[in-house]
């Protein structure tokens, strides 16, 4: 008998865990089902971390949140988060028992100071928090989202074939699930009252659903192209935009088609390679001058009545309504309550994740809108600039502005230098990326949500690497093409 068992313990072990999960479950406990692939993905993140990243890529439009189905009652998104949890805490590790585990040209790298000085920042913030243990759970995603898809990512993307494959391993999962909610939604006309949910149980709403697709839609339109592709390739590039283009419509998401706007006008700006400085005193021209005329702007605003509706048109024309389209008013309503917030805590702010469970008193009864909220269920400030300047302060929001800036300002740079070819094509698709989000970020935020952090993340962290890369090279003459 025992001999048996040593010759045959993995079929032994396999009959031994159907009969006890099996009782397990008609004892109401279904988690041990779990295990096989627990046990996987521990032996991934030790032996092929790299693929398991592609992994979480792939799976991150598809992961399903377990408070949003009411599984379990926890904030976390099912498979991606514990992933990431997994890799960061190996990561931290390895750092604890080894030197040399992270590139010096990254560790010296002024993005990676921010992006340190962000979490050093975050956790100082949690002490004089509001909500203590809200905060701590914030300022620990952001850590296993940072750890995993910026300082992990930056080691697998030292080889540019790894930046491809994981951003198609990312569309491939947006695809399956923007196929989904098309269908969904085509069972309702493809109206626009359903567009707000039909991409559920994968995307929360509509706004983060067209800000993910944009996100990606730079890189799929470059892929067409893209030099070294096969023409099957291409091919499938040019069905995946095919795709996006269609969800990003039927979404009905006008901040994302205003960032698509804003990428392609920068997208022209760097080929007739206009100067950043050039770029900087144009848009501190518009500052200004919106400052002297603020008055005449908003009269001319409040002059539109367009609601948001089905007809694309009339939905497009409604992204400048103030007067009385309740989407809008209620950002400026939120926009206000996060300055109230800061004003009465001016340098540490209400704590990281916060603004949702602290921003109703702060409302004013001229900014309430037919769907504002005093219960904590209306979500956040809708802008990745003015949560922080609540939750975390002044601080807060200057490194995030600091953040973005530098890191346009590194890619602008990174343009002039970079020799023509893929890895080019790629910077530029890579980084027009992250500006729609940048711009998406002045009207919404979703960097709490593992869809937007993923791609955020690892896009600033392709940009890092290929700076590191490039960043000492001659800048070509004007003459120059992508």
């Amino acid at each position: 008998m025992v001999a048996a068992l040593r010759q045959h313990w993995v079929l032994a072990a396999c009959i031994a865990f159907v009969l006890v999960n099996g009782a397990l479950t008609a004892a109401e406990f279904p988690w041990l089902a779990v295990l096989p692939a627990a046990l996987l993905a521990a032996w991934a993140m030790v032996v092929v971390p790299e693929r398991l990243l592609h992994f979480i890529a792939f799976a991150t439009p598809l992961s399903i949140n377990l408070e949003e189905m009411d599984l379990g009652g926890v904030g976390i998104s099912m498979p991606t988060e514990p992933l990431m949890v997994g890799l960061a805490f190996l990561l931290l590790l390895r750092l604890g028992l080894q030197r040399g585990v992270l590139d010096q040209g990254l560790v010296r790298h002024p993005i990676t100071w921010i992006i340190i000085a962000q979490l050093v920042w975050m956790a100082a913030c949690i002490v004089p928090s509001s909500m203590p243990v809200v905060s701590m759970k914030y300022a620990l995603a952001r850590l296993w989202f940072v750890c995993s898809m910026y300082f992990l990512a930056a080691s697998l993307f030292r080889d540019p074939q790894a930046m491809h494959r994981f951003v198609k391993a990312f569309i491939a999962g947006l695809v399956v699930v923007i196929v989904y909610t098309l269908y969904q939604h085509s069972l309702f006309h493809f109206a626009h009252e359903p567009a707000h949910w039909v991409m559920s149980p994968f995307f929360k709403d509509h706004t983060s659903y067209g800000a993910v697709i944009v996100f990606l839609l730079p890189f799929a339109v470059t892929a067409i192209s893209m030099p070294g592709y096969s023409r099957t390739e291409r091919g499938m590039a040019l069905l995946m935009t095919a795709i996006l283009v269609v969800g990003l419509i039927f979404s009905y998401t006008r901040a994302a088609w205003l960032s698509l706007a804003g990428a392609a006008a920068l997208c022209i700006v760097m080929r007739f390679r206009v100067p950043v400085w050039v770029l900087a005193l144009l848009l501190a021209s518009g500052a200004v001058a919106y400052y002297v005329n603020q008055d005449q702007i908003t009269i001319a605003l409040e002059r539109n009545r367009e609601e948001s509706s089905d007809d694309l048109q009339e939905h497009v024309k409604s992204i400048s309504n103030i007067s009385s389209d309740a989407s809008n008013l209620e950002r400026i309503n939120r926009w206000n309550s996060a300055l109230r917030m800061w004003q009465e805590r001016p340098l540490f702010g209400w704590g990281p994740g916060t603004y949702m469970f602290q921003y109703a008193p702060f409302q004013a009864s001229e900014d309430r809108t037919i769907i504002s909220t005093n219960f904590g269920a209306g979500g956040n400030a809708h802008s990745e600039y003015l949560g922080p300047l609540a939750e975390q302060g002044v601080v807060g929001m200057l490194l995030m502005v600091l953040l973005v800036a530098i890191t346009v300002a590194r890619a602008m740079r990174l343009y002039w230098r970079m020799p023509a070819g893929a890895e080019k094509r790629l910077m530029v698709a890579v980084f027009l990326g992250l500006v729609t989000y940048y711009l998406h970020g002045a009207l919404n935020n979703f960097l709490d949500l593992d869809k937007a952090s993923v791609p955020f993340w690892a896009f600033t962290a392709m940009i890092v690497v290929l700076d590191i890369r490039y960043g000492a090279a001659r800048v070509p003459e004007r003459g120059g093409t992508t």
